[in-house]
């Protein structure tokens, strides 16, 4: 073969299938592999030679790792290092997440949406939104930092709450056929400029306002397609099984492949109660149904202060919801939905208090809340917790993001397990203590579950993480190590590799992952990140 650019040599290949590992030199010319020659030196054969090569005893080589739930929407736009994903072994994310993101939007609805989801991405003061719809956003990341690209691959769901957003505003009702009709086009015209599905957040306003009906409508805009539908349904609490039920029926309804976003079973009203989730996935499989999933390996969630309430308040938007809470008579009644009813914004559960722990603020005045509890914060001053909560909501403008501690581990390792489940951080990067799967989610997986608890093996946990979301992405030539694929590649130390993040230190590096390449150019060498900005925007394919 033809010198190559570079060759790994010696590496115990994990090549994304799920496959037993085998030693290899794999070679790599023009940002793809070339040849994989395995157990070259033991066989004696002609081993392919590098301009550079790294002898990979001790290590595996695996593809990159796909991040199927990502809020890095802002962030790959304003951080060139991004090694919160890039150390991580992260080489492709998938943004757009929830229902809610930055195209397509107009001059209106960026401002509302910036400010709806300043506790995921900040306030965004410091990027230039020169784009409007969701080819130009693809154009911005392709453009990255001065034309020399982004940290990481991004592909990219249509928002569907942003899109009602657009179409119909802030109103609790049902769209009008017009409204319907104009919802569908803008679906269309992103998944033709490159968007490979659609999201919801159906626990989020404006997208919650969604009927069966007008989602089904728009699912079968997604199929035609070619694209998936991956919701944030209704309920992970006290609704979470006829949820889970309703996305399914709905998707299969639409003809579309369904993509269930974090997919868990929390709350007390769900303990042990992962099998029969398993159970309904396996039954619409088994008929037929194409559906994938992907979860976090940590039991507490990670959202907005400002998602626990009700739908109602949310009805009008940001300033709507301000208001409501400076108005002591609505306030009460958030209060009474929040406490005593179960929101739909809580799933349906009463909130307990001593589970909502503050993780960040966007006013820094606020930050003797970070790393409590509302009702911690709320028994140092001697007040109810609503009053804290209330408080913080208004002098924050919405802005505080919580880690929720309702999950089980039990249910999270049940999930894990199954066929068609992937990897994904659901990592929110902002505030003083984000949640540690943004920095941790896959080593953690590769460490913690894979090697000391043996929930997956190895090549299982790789497959997980790399070939299997990227066949939900239709991917053809990312997530296995194979001859003709891209080079986007993960070297790790399968004895060492774990996550360095925690609760109490959440920013902390990963261990054990000592290379990573993304279309052949090393962005993390030796353990440390280098200056190559080697990520694009990923689009659909037909």
């Amino acid at each position: 073969m033809d010198h190559a650019d570079l060759v790994i040599q010696d590496v115990d290949v994990a090549d994304g299938t799920g496959a037993t590992t085998y030693r290899a030199d794999v070679a790599v010319k023009g940002g793809r592999i070339v040849a994989i020659v395995k157990e070259a030196a033991a066989a004696g054969c002609q081993r392919p030679r590098g301009t550079r090569e790294v002898d990979a005893e001790g290590l595996v080589l695996s593809p990159g790792f796909i991040d199927m739930h990502a809020h890095s929407d802002l962030a790959l736009l304003t951080d060139p290092d991004h090694s919160a994903k890039v150390a991580q072994g992260v080489t492709l994310e998938v943004l757009g997440q929830d229902g809610l993101s930055y195209a397509p939007v107009d001059d209106r609805t960026l401002a509302e949406v910036r400010r709806a989801i300043t506790g995921w991405n900040g306030h965004g003061d410091d990027v230039d939104f020169t784009w409007r719809s969701v080819g130009e956003y693809l154009d911005r990341l392709d453009h990255g930092f001065d034309g020399a690209g982004i940290a990481v691959n991004a592909a990219y769901l249509i928002p569907q709450g942003t899109v009602r957003m657009l179409a119909v505003g802030w109103e609790d009702r049902e769209a009008s056929p017009r409204e319907l009709d104009r919802m569908r086009r803008l679906v269309a015209d992103g998944l033709r400029e490159g968007a490979v599905g659609m999201s919801s957040g159906l626990t989020y306003t404006p997208g919650m306002y969604a009927g069966d009906a007008e989602l089904t409508s728009l699912c079968r805009v997604v199929a035609e397609h070619g694209g998936y539908y991956c919701p944030h349904h209704r309920s992970y609490g006290a609704g979470a099984l006829q949820a889970y039920e309703e996305m399914v029926t709905l998707a299969r309804e639409a003809g579309c492949p369904l993509h269930l976003a974090h997919a868990t079973m929390n709350f007390g009203v769900n303990e042990g109660r992962a099998p029969d989730l398993l159970a309904l996935l396996d039954k619409a499989l088994a008929e037929g149904a194409d559906i994938t999933l992907d979860t976090y390996p940590y039991t507490p969630g990670c959202t907005t202060l400002v998602a626990m309430l009700p739908s109602w308040a949310g009805e009008g938007g940001p300033e709507a919801v301000l208001a409501r809470l400076r108005d002591d008579a609505s306030a009460e009644r958030v209060r009474h939905h929040m406490e005593v009813v179960g929101a739909d914004g809580c799933h349906g559960v009463p909130i307990d208090w001593d589970t909502i722990e503050i993780s960040g603020v966007g006013d820094p005045r606020l930050g003797e809340y970070v790393g409590r509890t509302v009702q911690e914060s709320a028994g140092l001053r001697g007040e109810a917790p609503w009053v804290t909560a209330r408080r913080l909501l208004i002098e924050d403008r919405l802005g505080p993001t919580i880690l929720q501690h309702v999950g089980h581990e039990d249910n999270v390792r049940a999930i894990m397990r199954h066929r068609v489940h992937t990897g994904g951080s659901d990592g929110i990067l902002r505030g003083d203590k984000p949640h540690p799967r943004a920095y941790g989610t896959f080593p953690h997986y590769l460490g913690r579950y894979a090697r000391e608890l043996g929930v997956l093996s190895l090549e299982e946990c790789v497959a997980h993480l790399t070939g299997r979301p990227a066949a939900r992405l239709r991917l053809p030539d990312r997530g296995l190590v194979r001859e003709g694929y891209r080079a986007d590649l993960v070297l790790f130390d399968p004895a060492t590799v774990a996550a360095g993040s925690t609760f109490e230190a959440p920013r902390a590096l990963p261990t054990g992952i000592p290379h990573v390449l993304i279309d052949g150019r090393f962005v993390v060498e030796d353990g440390r990140r280098t200056d190559v900005l080697a990520g694009r925007a990923v689009r659909r394919t037909a």
